[in-house]
């Protein structure tokens, strides 16, 4: 008979795919950036930010840079408190050292001697396959694999029917993903495989490979029929405040796009930055902006809208 676990969730996606596979009571911690599925919120929190998150794109950036400069990281663990939870499985991620606490930070803190020695999963997620191999690894150390293939062949069963539905359209919109607003940064990892699902054609960043800084000589050169705004961490509120910082650029009215009202804010923080099983919605957010004739799943003006200055 299959013990329950005592979990720790130190990066939002794995918070979700523990929720998908049913163990969300098996919950003892979460990060400061995990809240979804709501009922995770009265967790406490063993992880904290070393910068202020508050402020603009750009002031952002800089502190982020300043401390990566200074440290390997931009993320505090408490190890008191995740002595005090006695996890027995930890999640953390090794794709990004700004997006979340990385495996490095979880290491530093088990080195300061957590004293249920739990086991650690590292999420490794670049491309969508990364993804079902990061569901597949987590239900596994928690002792649901079945739960886990079942959570996986729902997802890519609902990724192909998009795929097959949004084959058969003549219409590929030029699409351009933006993950940072200032300096810009192009969509990467899963981002472009989701544009393709999707019935688009992604113009920046590769797939399986980090996002990438761009231009704005590139970006209007490209001539996108649309353009997402899906910046990382940020909610739609949070872009809506900062839009002036793009649509006052000299640039901002030569972008095609921007001529034709082909612009979404997107909810990046709650969607494309997080990847686990609610990249499945991502899919079905561009394929309602790309095809909104043929595909309705309800995410407009909840998950996306046009931006308004």
């Amino acid at each position: 008979m299959r013990r329950p676990e005592r979990i720790v969730s130190l990066i939002a996606s794995a918070t979700e795919i523990v929720d998908s596979l049913g163990l969300t009571d098996e919950l003892v911690g979460r990060s400061h950036e995990c809240d979804h599925p709501p009922r995770v919120l009265p967790l406490p929190m063993c992880s904290s930010a070393k910068l202020d998150v508050n402020g603009t794109s750009l002031e952002i950036d800089e502190r982020v840079k300043q401390v990566l400069r200074e440290a390997t990281s931009v993320y505090n663990v408490d190890v008191d408190l995740l002595n005090e939870l006695a996890p027995t499985l930890i999640i953390t991620q090794t794709q990004c050292e700004v997006c979340a606490v990385s495996l490095k930070d979880v290491e530093a803190a088990m080195c300061a001697v957590v004293s249920s020695q739990p086991r650690i999963v590292a999420c490794e997620p670049n491309w969508l396959a990364d993804v079902w191999s990061d569901i597949d690894r987590v239900a596994t150390a928690a002792g649901v694999p079945e739960r886990g293939r079942q959570v996986i062949e729902n997802s890519q069963l609902r990724l192909a029917e998009i795929e097959r539905r949004s084959q058969k359209l003549a219409r590929r919109p030029r699409v351009a993903c933006i993950e940072w607003m200032e300096p810009i940064m192009a969509a990467g990892n899963w981002v472009p495989e989701l544009v393709k699902i999707a019935g688009g054609e992604n113009l920046f960043g590769q797939a399986g490979q980090h996002s990438p800084w761009m231009t704005w000589e590139e970006l209007v050169a490209s001539e996108p029929d649309v353009m997402l705004v899906m910046p990382c961490g940020f909610d739609i509120p949070r872009i809506q405040k900062e839009w002036p910082c793009l649509a006052r650029h000299p640039r901002w009215n030569e972008i095609k796009a921007v001529q034709s009202g082909e612009v979404y804010i997107i909810d990046g923080n709650q969607y494309f930055n997080r990847p686990g099983p609610r990249l499945v919605e991502s899919a079905e957010i561009l394929a309602e902006i790309f095809h909104p004739e043929v595909f309705s799943f309800g995410h407009a003006g909840v998950a996306y809208v046009r931006p308004t200055i």
